[in-house]
């Protein structure tokens, strides 16, 4: 059912780093971004697939993870993630990218989950230098990295109401990751009885 498909997809950031990602499973989850749906049908999207060791050790520095946990700087070796996709804009095609990279995200990170893995969607990313690690051409605007494994933590989802309204995300003590939502009430403004 997709509602457990989307509640079971979440920022996945700890991995076990030795389950290799086989290239043909990113070809087939970037096959589910390339199907979604793309603004006037433009299709402006490009992606580079890293799941060789060598480029991720390029790829992971130029990235920077989980802004609310301050004094994490992001998965320790071992706990890195296996691949990478990265949502590239190519403006030869549109210099308009709306919402797609977004919408192809969620694509691939619902079909990751539903192959049993986990992903990090990625926006704080040093482009200047991901782009002369991997000799990103100049027309491929650089909108999103997916980082992807076999997920090694727990993430839980709960209210804000337990949490006091607070949104930020935390860790307890064990290393569970927790995830607070807010209300559907409070989220819905009008609705018809």
């Amino acid at each position: 059912m997709i509602a457990d498909l989307v509640k079971k997809t979440r920022s996945i950031r700890r991995f076990n780093e030795k389950r290799t990602i086989p290239v043909e499973t990113l070809k087939s989850l970037v096959d589910l971004g390339r199907l979604s749906a793309s603004a006037a049908n433009r299709q402006p999207l490009k992606y580079i697939l890293s799941g060789d060791p060598d480029t991720n050790e390029k790829i992971f520095p130029c990235l920077a993870w989980a802004a609310y946990l301050k004094d994490w700087k992001g998965p320790e070796k071992g706990q890195r993630p296996s691949a990478y996709i990265i949502l590239l804009g190519d403006t030869t095609i549109s210099t308009e990218f709306w919402c797609d990279h977004g919408i192809s995200g969620q694509s691939i990170m619902l079909g990751a989950t539903e192959m049993g893995l986990g992903g990090c969607f990625i926006g704080a990313i040093d482009k200047d230098r991901l782009r002369n690690e991997l000799n990103i051409a100049p027309e491929l605007k650089i909108m999103l990295v997916i980082a992807l494994g076999e997920p090694a933590e727990e993430v839980i989802i709960e209210s804000t109401t337990d949490t006091d309204g607070n949104i930020r995300y935390w860790r307890d003590d064990n290393g569970t990751h927790h995830v607070p939502k807010r209300p559907l009430e409070e989220v819905i403004i009008d609705s018809y009885s």
